[in-house]
């Protein structure tokens, strides 16, 4: 009876996990960005639904949260066009402190940790115009966003592979694909806005 080589299985093992951690490095300097841009349309165009179509007036914290979400849009499509590498130097600042207002403003919805902040004009902070599943409400959906936006930048940053010093263009694959998430996502809201 032969005893199997716990070697030889160690070091499968520890190629396999390296080939399964260089596609996913691969995948995230491929799609991570366009994944954050995707994220960054969605949430600029849902909030600009609910405000311009639904009707809900933001409040203060909501303002706050706009102010930095919708430069993400700009910013993240610039940087694909232009191959930045360094895209996720000045995106993942606005994103985590978007991040911060978001769990704040959650949480003076949700608890009664927080003191509210003085709203003087318009709209309460801490109005809830949505609650999905009792934990689901807009400030929710804006930190998962911004949370999301984080998470792929990160991985974009940290991922080496695919990497590429050509100059860019405005017509290939990227650029591309860049402004066709902006035209669909704008076109979808644009026409849920008509049907409503």
């Amino acid at each position: 009876m032969r005893v199997p080589d716990t070697q030889s299985s160690v070091a499968i093992g520890e190629i396999s996990g390296k080939l399964e951690e260089d596609r996913l490095s691969a995948f995230f300097a491929i799609y991570g960005r366009h994944l954050a841009l995707l994220q960054a349309t969605v949430a600029t165009g849902g909030s600009l639904f609910m405000s311009e179509a639904l009707g809900w007036i933001p409040c203060v914290l909501c303002w706050y949260q706009r102010i930095l979400m919708y430069p993400l849009v700009f910013l993240i499509l610039i940087g694909i066009l232009r191959r930045d590498r360094g895209l996720h130097l000045y995106v993942l600042p606005l994103s985590l402190f978007g991040a911060c207002v978001s769990l704040y403003h959650y949480l003076l919805i949700k608890t009664d940790w927080l003191p509210p902040p003085p709203c003087v004009d318009g709209i309460p902070c801490t109005v809830d115009y949505l609650n999905i599943l009792g934990f689901i409400n807009v400030p929710f959906m804006a930190l998962t966003a911004f949370l999301i936006i984080s998470f792929l930048m990160g991985a974009t940053a940290v991922s080496t592979s695919a990497r590429t010093d050509e100059p860019p263009s405005l017509r290939d694959r990227q650029a591309l694909a860049a402004y066709a998430i902006v035209v669909l996502v704008a076109a979808a809201f644009i026409g849920w806005g008509a049907l409503i």
